[in-house]
Order: structure tokens, then sequence, then C-alpha cells
């Protein structure tokens, strides 16, 4: 019987020679993983302090995935060793076991240092291409609805300069009530989406390791994932409750505004603004989603929507406009058309990726989206607020005045949001990588992609240089306000490198999920903006609120380094050596 074998100095030579060739293979097995254990360590032990616990935002399960793959593996490696002990294994059967796993091993660890190296040398270069590839799409998005913005300036323009006030002071007052919970779910939901797609990730990767690499039928193509239910709920609430405020609410906004009903812009723009309201849960709905699917890392999927849904709204305003002779409410119905064929598509694609809604509604994360979306609206009040104290100063100037504005303004902000693509894809890229632990990573996303911004800033405010003043003849043959557009040229021009970085630092905020600071900040500099706006027009016109707004921007940008340079704030690991560290390991 195979029994015997186990008797005398068989058992003992055979025991010892097991002994010898497992010590053999831990220390190979261990030799390999002492960096990644002595950086996790290290970096547990900076937890484990009152700083680090205070100025991280890791959660639990986060830091527990920093462990090694290593260490999962050596466990299932090295069973018990009494399971082996049967009646039918005999010492040679465990000789021939302890040489196959010692090749694999081997095999292993050459295969992870292969990784590691690779790792080393191509992250940085690795993390540049996803930044640029992800921004490339986002950009060409911030770009196709401004544009058909643009479009709607250009063809309302050119009926009359009363038309193109009375559009501009309702679009302001579309935004302010839009925005102010719009851009706050957002930005919310790109940062949670992405940190809970790698969650999952990170769970699907550890019950396939406990399944021992075999395929999982859990694992369903569309996603379960509670944070895209919930930004899909609480946009439509959100939608249907702002279209009942602005319908409701025109008169009041628009004498808020600066333009009573006894003024020839009243009318108009009262009717301008009940039509677009229309559009409002559209609106809340595609980019909720879209801040869904850049989480998801897909800016692609956004641009092919929004440039279906705005080449319509082009092709619709002739149409309307001249074509049906509905004037600026044919303007409105075509823009409010093109938003629900937007949403439309967004949910149409999303559905084949996730679930939309959730088995139960108890699983819905409302207290997480409120807690972290009630920061960002009172930063977004704030904005809202400073941004439309400008545009009712300069409806206080006439109505030349305020065409002159809105055409500077769009400009201004059409320019300047194409920066914001890099922004919301460095959101998207640090909250995910964030989640996963790589502080190295991040450290790497913040520097290149505030780089890449000044460039695309001072980049920017050469191309308008140029081209403003053609550029504005677009928008109106009216030479009074060409005039006075003129004088906005510097405004618009030589501010894109300080606006291209105050967007980057907005995305930066939210990747990190520092929301607190993000909306105290914005509450001091629109205060200090708001505090200058009030006085400056009142001495140098229409130049005092292009200057006000400059400021505001700036500020805005002051906040953001202030935040990053701080070594005790939530930015605390950029200040660290990372390289230097992992020298001193390896040495």
């Amino acid at each position: 019987m195979m029994l015997t074998s186990f008797k005398g100095p068989t058992i003992s030579g055979g025991l010892t020679n097991r002994k010898r060739e497992w010590n053999k293979i831990n220390k190979s097995t261990s030799s390999h993983s002492l960096l990644n254990q002595t950086e996790f360590c290290k970096f547990r032990k900076e937890l484990g302090c009152a700083d680090g616990v205070r100025n991280c935002h890791l959660s639990a399960v986060h830091r527990n995935s920093l462990l090694s793959p290593l260490v999962a593996h050596r466990n299932s490696r090295f069973p018990v060793f009494r399971n082996q002990l049967r009646s039918d294994f005999g010492v040679e059967d465990v000789e021939e076991r302890l040489a196959s796993n010692e090749e694999e091993d081997t095999a292993l660890l050459n295969s992870t240092e292969n990784v590691n190296a690779r790792e080393v040398t191509g992250t940085s270069v690795d993390v540049k291409r996803e930044l640029i590839m992800l921004s490339l799409p986002a950009i060409a998005g911030q770009a196709i609805d401004p544009l058909a913005q643009l479009m709607e300036t250009a063809y309302i323009g050119r009926l009359s300069s009363v038309a193109l006030a009375s559009a501009g002071v309702s679009v302001s007052v579309f935004n302010i009530i839009s925005k102010l919970f719009n851009m706050p779910l957002l930005s919310v939901a790109t940062s949670f989406v992405a940190e809970d797609i790698s969650k999952n990730a990170v769970e699907n990767l550890l019950a396939g390791e406990r399944a021992n690499g075999k395929p999982l039928d859990s694992i369903a193509e569309r996603k379960q994932l509670s944070s895209v239910s919930t930004a899909l709920v609480l946009a439509v609430l959100i939608g249907i409750f702002e279209a009942l405020v602005l319908s409701l609410g025109s008169g009041l906004f628009l004498n808020f505004m600066g333009v009573p009903s006894t003024s020839d812009m009243h009318a108009p723009a009262q009717q301008f603004l009940s039509l677009r309201a229309l559009g409002a849960p559209a609106v809340v709905v595609s980019l909720a989603l879209q801040g869904i699917f850049r989480g998801f890392k897909d800016t692609k999927t956004p641009v092919f929507c929004l440039g279906v849904g705005n080449l319509l709204a082009i092709f619709f305003f002739p149409l309307f406009m001249y074509g049906f002779g509905m004037g600026v409410t044919g303007a409105a119905l075509s823009t409010v058309l093109s938003q629900y064929i937007v949403a439309f598509l967004m949910i149409r694609y999303l559905n084949k990726r996730v679930v939309l809604m959730p088995p139960k509604m108890g699983a819905l994360q409302f207290d997480t989206y409120i807690k972290s979306g009630g920061f960002l609206i009172g930063r977004t009040l704030a904005v809202l607020i400073t941004m439309t104290l400008g545009t009712s100063m300069a409806a206080r100037q006439g109505s030349l005045s305020m065409a002159a504005h809105q055409i500077c303004m769009q400009v201004w902000l059409a320019v300047s949001l194409l920066t914001d693509a890099l922004a919301a894809s460095g959101q998207a890229l640090i909250a995910s990588s964030l989640s996963k632990g790589e502080l190295k990573t991040v450290k790497e996303i913040t520097n290149f992609v505030l780089k890449i911004g000044f460039v695309t800033g001072v980049s920017l405010a050469a191309i308008l240089g140029v081209s403003f003043g053609s550029l504005a003849t677009l928008f109106t043959q009216d030479t009074e306000v060409l005039g006075i557009v003129k004088t906005g040229i510097l405004f618009v021009s030589a501010s894109q490198p300080i606006n291209a970085l105050a967007f980057i630092f907005d995305g930066l905020h939210y990747g990190i999920s520092d929301f607190p600071y993000a909306a105290c900040s914005m509450m001091l500099v629109g205060a200090m903006s708001s505090a200058f706006l009030l006085f400056a027009p009142t001495v140098l016109g229409l130049r005092g609120i292009w200057l006000g707004m400059t400021l505001f921007m700036g500020l805005r940008m002051t906040a953001g380094f202030v935040r990053i340079l701080s070594k005790t704030g939530p930015w605390w690991f950029l200040h660290r050596d990372f390289e230097r560290a992992e020298f001193s390991v390896c040495s």
C-alpha cells in the first residue's frame, strides 16, 4: 500500500526535503513582494497618522485594494499541508507537486517583474495618452453645444437688436435656474460613477480569485450601479421642478434681471423663456447622462449624441424661424426639440451598458448625492449670482450694450469651456485612480492636465486676439453694436489662460471629492467679485463688467493654486517624492 512509504526515515526525509523546497519558494516569493509590501506598509503608516487619516479620502475598501496580488496568490499556491496527506498521496507526488509549484511561481514572479518594470517606465506615458484620448472627444462635445448656441444667437441677431437682447436675457435666466442643479449633478455623477465602476471591478477581480480564475456567471454584461440609477432619478425630478419654476416665474425673473414689463424686450423675452422651459427636463437628464458616461471614461458616445441633436437644431433654426415665419419662437422650439433628441439617444446607449433602474428604491444613494451635491449647489449659486449680476448690469446699460455683452459672453464662454473638457477627463481619471489608491498616478494626471490647460489657454488667447473682430460680424450687422463689441476684444482674449486654469482646478477638486473647499472658496470669490461688479459699471460701463468677470476667474484660479500647494489638505501626496521612496526601498 502507498501508506507504507510514510514509515521510518522515508517520511522524515520526505518532510525534510519538502520543508527545504517550501522555504526556498517562500524566500523567492517574499523577496519579490518586498517592494510592494514595503510601499504599502509605508502608505498604511501614513494613513495611521492623524494628518494622513484626516487628509486622505480613501475608504477602507480602497485601502485594502493596495495589497499586492501576490498575497492572495501565495495563499492559493500553498494550501494547508495536512490536506495533501491522503492515503493515495506519496512523497514522490509531494516532490512532483513542489517542483511544479516552483516552476509556476518562478514564471509568475518573472511575469510580474516584467509587468512592474513596464509600469515604472510606462505609467506616465499611458496616463498622458489616456487623458488625451478622453479629452479630444470631450473637447468636441464641449464645443458642440456652445457652437449651436452661437448659431442660435447669430440667427436671432439677424432679426433685430431687440430680439437678440431679449433672447440673451432669457438664456441667462434659463441658465441660472437650470445650472443651479444641473452642474452639481453632472460633477457628482462623474466622480461617483467612476468610483462605483472601480469598486465593481475590484469586487469582480476578488470574486474571480476566489473562483480560482474560473469565469463567474454572476458577472453580467449589463452592470447594476446604484450611482447611475440615483443620478437618473434625481435628473428627472429636478428637470420637472425647473420646468415649472421657469414657466410660472418667467415674468418675475425678467423683472429681477432689469427687464420690466414696460421694456420693449419684456414680451419677446417672456415668450422665449416660457418655451425654453419645456426643454428643462431634457437638459437635466442629458447633463446627468454626460456625467455618467464620463464616469465610464467614455467621451465618444456623448459627442455622437450631442452632434446629432445639435446638427438637427442648426437645420431647424432657419426652417422654423424663416421658413415657418416663427421668428424668436422658432429658435426656442428648435432648441427644445434638439434637447429631447439628445436625451433620448443617450438613454438608448446607456441602457445597453447598465440596468437603468435598481431592483428596489432602497438601493438608491440619495443621501450621498444630496450631501456632496449640496456643497456644489452653494458653489454653483455663487457662480450664477456673479454671472447674473454682470448680465443684469449690462441690461441696465440699454439694448445695444446688452446685445454687445451677449455676443462677447457667448464667445467667451464657448471658447473657455473647451478647456472644461480637459477638466472633465482629468476628473474621471483622478476619481478612478484615487479609488484604487494610485496616488502616484493622480499626481501625474494633476501635473499634466495643468500644463496642457495653460498651453491651451495661451493658444486660445492668441487665436481670439487676431480673429475676434471678424468673428463678431457673424452675430450682427448693426454697426453700433459692433463698435461696442470691439471694446471687449481684450476681455475675451486675454482672460483665456486664466479661464483655462480655473476650469482645470474645478475638475481637480471634483475628482478628489474636495466638494466642501470648492463650495466655500467659490462663495468667497463670488462675494468679492459681485462687490466689484456692483460699483465698477457705474464708472467704466461695460468695461467695468468685463473687468469684474476677469477678476472673478482670476480669483477662482488663485483659490485652486492655494489648495494644491497646501501640504495639509487632500493634495498632501503631491508634495511627497514617490520616486525617492521607491529608490530607498530598493536600496
